[in-house]
């Protein structure tokens, strides 16, 4: 398992050794071991989801005390992954990480509680697996605009498929920052 810092502070993306024959190929997806020495978080949840192309789902997160930190895989298909530093005395608040998580590559990304999470679909029927170090509180959920201008992320789609709720979601300017 290889473990990459990205240049937002304590988001990490992980590429797991895989191993491949004529069979196909064996991975280890998550090992809790190797892992808590260097992110020490506890799992409580796992959550799937399947979305078509073009679904843009985010920018989402949870306010404490049931913030989340997530650790989020794609078994088919791929996304744009996108996390926002939203930890006010941060070196990078308010910067944003891309990232595209495949099937194919079987990356993964860990993004730490103070990070508002989404991802667009890049292909029909992905589904994306994720883990949760707290367990999903409806009223303590928020949303970012994921077309802020302030947050100047490039999406690579102009009219994506959205929730209502992320159509209604809050500027990163004017949203009540818990973090």
């Amino acid at each position: 398992m290889i473990i990459e810092n990205t240049p937002l502070n304590d988001l990490m993306l992980i590429t797991p050794n895989i191993f491949k024959d004529k069979r196909g190929y064996f991975m280890e997806s998550y090992n809790q071991k190797k892992l808590e020495k260097i992110i020490k978080t506890s799992f409580v949840q796992d959550n799937e989801s399947l979305s078509q192309k073009n679904v843009l789902r985010g920018l989402h997160l949870q306010k404490p005390p049931y913030a989340q930190a997530k650790l989020i895989k794609v078994t088919v298909g791929s996304i744009l992954d996108v996390a926002v530093d939203l930890r006010k005395d941060s070196e990078t608040y308010g910067k944003h990480y891309k990232h595209v998580l495949s099937g194919e590559n079987k990356k993964q990304l860990y993004i730490p509680i103070g990070f508002a999470h989404g991802f667009l679909c890049l292909e029909n029927n992905t589904i994306i697996n994720y883990k949760c170090s707290n367990y999903y509180h409806a009223k303590s959920e928020l949303s970012l605009l994921w077309n802020d201008n302030d947050l100047n992320i490039d999406w690579g789609i102009k009219e994506p498929i959205l929730a209502e709720k992320d159509r209604q979601a809050e500027k990163f300017t004017t949203f009540e920052n818990p973090f």
